[in-house]
């Protein structure tokens, strides 16, 4: 029930005055320095009190990024353009098939908790992935959303979603990616954020195949229950 899934850890993450968070959806492939140029400027634009907060989802066509703590023995075979880039983490693919959902928030109005305000991004993405019957979970140690697969003697722990977020004057961007329907092959250029020891999967390598639409929807829905309202944008 929702009155016991807010706890007072999350309802902190809900801005008090209840202002609305555009929601804005792009269908075209986006290039990354495009994106990362609209991010910028709508972060300043947000700092300076002239813009609402924003949640932007979107796909890239095929490229791998690299965060302030990749290391270059991470960087298997650069078959795709190689974007160094401000957020935190280390390599990271992105790809068509895959939701990119870039979160720019006011967490001056939202806690001022990084730490709180990652582990509502992780509680937003499993709440995604239970509107299709998907257990998310997070792991000590390790960043983003795994899912452990079971079978006949064997059992492993493969990553879902990925989180790389920066924070300026307590103003969040970069953010999420879900692994809807992507070529999983195209992981094998890097090691997913540093991580040798598990692989990587996406819902439709789960069996649910469900519609980026579908997708949208649940991440909506899911990311209003743990940080309020949002307008389309």
């Amino acid at each position: 029930m929702l009155s016991q899934a807010l706890s007072p850890a999350r309802s902190a993450l809900i801005r008090a005055d209840g202002r609305p968070v555009e929601w804005r959806v792009t269908p075209r492939r986006t290039d990354y320095a495009e994106a990362e140029a609209e991010m910028e400027a709508r972060v300043a634009d947000i700092r300076a009190g002239e813009a609402t907060e924003r949640v932007w989802l979107l796909e890239h066509p095929p490229l791998y990024t690299a965060g302030v703590s990749a290391r270059p023995e991470d960087l298997i075979d650069a078959r795709f353009p190689v974007h160094k880039t401000g957020r935190g983490g280390q390599f990271t693919y992105h790809g068509p098939g895959q939701r990119v959902a870039y979160v720019m928030l006011d967490l001056d109005q939202r806690g001022r908790d990084i730490r709180g305000f990652v582990r509502g991004l992780e509680r937003w993405i499993i709440g995604a992935l239970a509107e299709f019957g998907i257990e998310g979970e997070v792991k000590d140690g390790r960043v983003g959303v795994w899912v452990t697969r079971k079978g006949p003697g064997w059992s492993r722990e493969d990553k879902i979603a990925a989180i790389g977020v920066k924070v300026r004057k307590w103003v969040s961007f970069h953010g999420i990616s879900l692994n809807v329907e992507p070529d999983l092959d195209h992981f094998g250029g890097i090691v997913p954020c540093g991580i040798r020891e598990h692989g990587v999967t996406s819902l439709h390598d789960l069996g649910v195949l469900a519609s980026m639409d579908e997708v949208d929807a649940a991440l909506k829905s899911s990311f209003e229950r743990e940080f309020g309202s949002t307008v389309a944008g």
